[in-house]
């Protein structure tokens, strides 16, 4: 009987100290896996910077038109619309906005909004 006590005494007395090893190295991997979400937050935030940037020159960019029976055409004009926006102003006039919604709605002129219509073949 003495024997089975001296022996699950040594047992935990083993188990204790391999606890101290292997809680340390979980403890790490836990250190780790933390570094490793913090540093993908940091690039996903990264990128939608850079996505954001993307989106702002594409809106500040050129714009091609497209009129019907002649083909692409380049819009000449002191303030360029971007097609983004061009499909905007096409689909809130075929919802039944005014020009001067449109125009409020879309930032440009209501001669500009005219323009694009007219360039689009709408009015």
């Amino acid at each position: 009987m003495d024997n089975l006590i001296l022996l699950l005494l040594i047992v935990g007395i083993i188990c204790v100290l391999l606890s101290f090893f292997f809680g340390r190295s979980s403890q790490r991997h836990a250190e780790d896996i933390e570094n490793i979400s913090i540093s993908l937050h940091q690039e996903t935030n990264q990128l939608k910077k850079r996505l954001k940037a993307v989106e702002e020159e594409m809106m500040i960019g050129g714009v091609t038109h497209v009129t019907p029976g002649i083909g692409p055409k380049t819009k000449t004009s002191s303030k360029p619309v971007h097609e983004i926006i061009v499909n905007q102003i096409l689909s809130l006039h075929s919802q039944g906005y005014s020009i001067a919604d449109i125009s409020k709605r879309s930032s440009l002129t209501t001669e500009e909004v005219v323009e694009v219509l007219r360039m689009r073949g709408v009015r």
